[in-house]
């Protein structure tokens, strides 16, 4: 669970607060600015960072897809049967989330990516698949995987425009805004960030995940250079 990490991470540019912001369950139709104002705009100080989950972006866009509205094709169909086993997720190893991926990018681009990958594990390389067939790909969540039980039966895409996203954020806020990619494997990626935030900051004092990805619904997390006192420490 969150709550369960550290509230203060040490970082190489010291330590950083860290402070969660839990919300309802967002979903297609909630005006994202509008949400994040209202749960964290009060606790925001001058100097904060707010970041927000991919998923819940991707969610408010529509970009929620239920399995039962995603028709596989004959290529998602067979591609997927290729896709390597993971410890941390199905990711496109299901004809779902592959269809999902081929209506995003392209077929001819997948197939591209597929040819690549190919050939990336006959020379002992990896992500060579993810590096062609491009960010969007790679942000798709598959289903059956979502801590959140009303998508569990969702492929959840990668948000659209997640640099504009953050700025829009940013400029309403008046704070400096990262959306996040974080789990408890490979730690915390900057998929779209305001003009001016310090990404390998972000990600360094996000790496533990501290949203977790259940249903802890604390998508938001502030993080806060810790000076040893804060109106909102504990």
């Amino acid at each position: 669970m969150a709550k369960e990490k550290p509230k203060v991470i040490a970082t190489s540019s010291g330590p950083v607060e860290r402070i969660w912001v839990k919300t309802h369950v967002l979903n297609k139709g909630d005006e994202l600015i509008e949400v994040v104002r209202h749960y964290a705009g009060s606790l925001l100080q001058p100097g904060d960072v707010l970041t927000i989950a991919e998923s819940p972006v991707a969610v408010v866009q529509g970009r929620a897809i239920p399995i039962s509205e995603i028709k596989p094709g004959f290529w998602a169909s067979l591609l997927w049967r290729f896709v390597k086993k993971v410890p941390y997720g199905i990711g496109l190893r299901s004809p779902w989330s592959m269809q999902c991926a081929i209506d995003e990018v392209g077929l001819k681009r997948i197939l591209r990516a597929a040819v690549a990958g190919f050939w990336g594990k006959l020379l002992g390389r990896s992500g060579d698949f993810y590096r062609v067939a491009g960010k969007q790909v790679a942000m798709i969540d598959a289903a059956h995987t979502s801590g959140v039980k009303e998508f569990y039966e969702c492929v959840i895409l990668g948000p659209k425009d997640p640099d504009g996203v953050a700025r829009e954020l940013s400029q309403a806020l008046g704070c400096s805004v990262a959306v996040v990619d974080a789990n408890d494997i490979f730690g915390c990626k900057v998929v779209g960030a305001a003009p001016g935030v310090n990404i390998p900051w972000v990600e360094e004092a996000m790496r533990d995940n501290p949203a977790g990805q259940g249903d802890n619904l604390t998508p938001i997390i502030i993080l806060r250079p810790h000076t040893g006192c804060s109106r909102n420490s504990d």
